[in-house]
């Protein structure tokens, strides 16, 4: 049966466990015949990326566990001549160290840019996920027995169904259906602070409405005058802030690209 990642980042807090975990499991150790010892430096077949988004003071940072996604029509198969990558039955994607000549093609090949290659064996390398555990009794591969928020779970399809269930693919355009799905990928985000620069204070309650075409977001600031619109899509916005005795200011084609910090926004009064 199937084995899935289920990966919530929501409960990632960061901390590069699982990261030091799969450094741990294989940075010199020999487990053929899945995989050839992983050199210390230069490879992180789980690897915690982290993305800073907006400016001071609205900053925040993401955190995105990534790894071979294992995918059920894995390209880098496709496309490697010596027949050194197979799918086990369990739907992990091996590269088999013994057939592999490095000619690089897998690594060019795959969208997730989840294989490396070890210079001094010169070989393609990545994640197992721990299959030489696994086929010796243990139940997780050690970046998921190490997470301390259970911000990664792994087991069967069927067993994860429910987490499964509305989750996302990276990179679902591929058309490779990963076996690693997601939960809470954070979006962007638009912010600011609204005051009176009359009275030098910071506006409460200010009434924010953000508009990409048909959708509409409502939000209000808060104690600090500051107002936040959360895990928004790519594409352009329209804000529009609005206060009684207040002109209203408004926004246009703000591109969600990146975070967007407003800065400090001042009202001017009617």
């Amino acid at each position: 049966m199937s084995k899935v990642f289920v990966i919530d980042a929501a409960k990632c807090n960061g901390c590069y466990s699982c990261q030091m975990a799969c450094k741990d499991e294989h940075a010199g150790n020999d487990w053929m015949p899945y995989s050839k010892p992983q050199p210390d430096i230069g490879q992180f077949w789980m690897k915690l990326k982290d993305e800073t988004c907006g400016s001071v003071p609205k900053v925040r940072v993401k955190y995105t566990p990534t790894l071979c996604n294992h995918c059920e029509k894995p390209v880098c198969k496709d496309v490697c001549p010596n027949d050194a990558i197979y799918v086990r039955e369990d739907g992990f994607v091996i590269i088999d160290p013994a057939r592999c000549k490095g000619c690089k093609k897998c690594a060019a090949a795959c969208p997730y840019e989840a294989i490396y290659f070890n210079e001094g064996l010169a070989i393609s390398q990545k994640c197992t996920g721990c299959a030489h555990l696994l086929d010796n009794g243990y139940e997780l591969p050690r970046c998921v027995e190490m997470c301390p928020t259970n911000a990664i779970i792994f087991g069967e399809a069927d067993a994860l169904a429910d987490d499964v269930l509305g989750a996302q693919m990276l990179k679902p355009e591929e058309g490779l259906h990963p076996r690693v799905y997601y939960r809470n990928l954070p979006g962007q985000f638009i912010s600011g602070t609204v005051y009176d620069p009359d009275a030098e204070e910071v506006l409460i309650g200010v009434r924010c409405r953000a508009i990409s075409g048909g959708k509409l977001l409502e939000t209000f600031t808060d104690a600090y005058g500051d107002f936040w619109f959360n895990d928004l899509a790519i594409g352009k916005w329209d804000v529009f802030i609005e206060a009684i005795g207040f002109k209203q200011k408004a926004y246009y084609e703000l591109r969600t690209t990146e975070c967007i910090n407003l800065g400090d926004i001042a009202l001017e009064k009617v």
